[in-house]
């Protein structure tokens, strides 16, 4: 089937254009890439969004967060849980590494302008 690909501007798709392709793609005659190419359509998000602002489906309430999950996936999120914290730790450890060092230097520098210059720079408390 050999469709015409008529480039659109932003906003001219009429309301009877928005609906009909809301209507055809909630009856499983259209996909929402089919109508982008079908229709002309610049960006599948525009359908998209005509699909949560026309649409029957309750988007609210089917979000995949809201659905159950089964022990496999579950158990996956947390694997991938675990090596996000890995790496996070990994890195903290070697910021505190490099800060224990930086400070260590810092105390080497006062005690060196100390004696070198015969001044006190530390406050006694």
């Amino acid at each position: 089937m050999k469709t015409n690909y008529v480039k659109r501007t932003q906003k001219d798709y009429p309301l009877s254009l928005k609906l009909q392709i809301v209507q055809s793609i909630e009856q499983g005659k259209t996909t929402t890439t089919q109508a982008t190419k079908q229709y002309g359509i610049q960006c599948r998000r525009t359908v998209v969004n005509w699909l949560r602002k026309y649409g029957t489906f309750d988007w609210e309430n089917q979000t995949p967060s809201n659905m159950p999950k089964t022990p496999e996936q579950r158990l996956l999120e947390l694997k991938q849980e675990v090596l996000l914290l890995k790496k996070q730790k990994a890195f903290l450890e070697n910021q505190v590494e490099q800060s224990d060092k930086k400070a260590i230097l810092f105390d080497m520098m006062i005690d060196l302008a100390e004696k070198e210059y015969n001044i006190p720079i530390r406050k006694n408390s």
